[in-house]
């Protein structure tokens, strides 16, 4: 590795990795300044003028130069040490760099998966107020992939699979962008995280704003809180998902 160039990498062994994870202390910012750089990679982040590295070894560049001043604001946004939680943009982009470039067929493949059991197929048989909450946020976006994409989904009460035709789930596929791999990636997070390509698709097209694509992946969730209440440790959790969901919405906006 020469001198200009910096590798972010996680600990490769086994046992260094379990210590490092049970260790609360987060590692020391070393750079001061943070910028990006063109290049044949794309915008290239750089800190104190040498080149950031995924923990693959590649170049952590990003295609968008939007994009990319944005990664650079977050780390630039670190304080005395630095938090990944709180940089949700850089681990979209190292893994895809690392992962979704060198596999797109894949992961396109992963994504048209979901609409074989996609959330907003699956509908409640009661109580009432949940019923209606589902259809209020979903039935509309159904009714949207259906006119946009030629896609008619087969709905089912419960949890029992339901198959969906063959020319639903090839209209699906060729609706989901290939490139570039980090609009892929990004579509590929949002889809996992609401649990409905659709959702992802409705982003895609400017259907939906990330927050009321978030809402309609919680309509089941944000029933049972409205009864139960909501649980401290799922709370967080649920905040830190919907801060990745943020991200890769952003990344939508940017290349889409």
């Amino acid at each position: 590795m020469s001198d200009e160039e910096i590798r972010i990498a996680p600990p490769s062994d086994p046992l260094e990795r379990s210590q490092r994870l049970s260790r609360p202390e987060l590692p020391k910012r070393f750079y001061k300044g943070v910028a990006v750089g063109s290049g044949e990679n794309g915008h290239a982040i750089t800190l104190d003028g040498r080149t950031v590295r995924t923990p693959g070894g590649r170049v952590l560049a990003a295609p968008d130069a939007t994009v990319a001043e944005a990664i650079a604001a977050e780390w630039a946004a670190q304080a005395e040490r630095i938090d990944r939680a709180t940089m949700p943009l850089t681990r979209l982009l190292n893994s895809t760099i690392d992962g979704v470039e060198p596999a797109r067929e894949a992961v396109a493949r992963d994504i048209a998966a979901y609409a074989q059991t996609d959330l907003l197929c699956y509908r409640a048989d009661g109580p009432g107020g949940l019923v209606d909450n589902q259809r209020a946020a979903w039935d509309p976006i159904l009714a949207w992939a259906e006119t946009t994409l030629g896609a008619r989904f087969v709905l089912a009460e419960g949890v029992m699979p339901v198959a969906q035709s063959a020319s639903t789930l090839s209209a699906v596929d060729a609706r989901l962008p290939r490139d570039p791999a980090l609009l892929l990636a990004a579509m590929h997070s949002m889809t996992s995280l609401t649990g409905s390509v659709l959702i992802a698709l409705a982003v895609l097209e400017g259907q939906l704003d990330a927050e009321e694509a978030w809402a309609a992946a919680h309509v089941d969730e944000d029933w049972n809180i409205s009864l139960w209440g909501e649980d401290a440790e799922a709370k967080r959790r649920r905040d830190q998902r919907e801060i990745d969901m943020q991200a890769a919405a952003f990344v939508v906006r940017a290349l889409a």
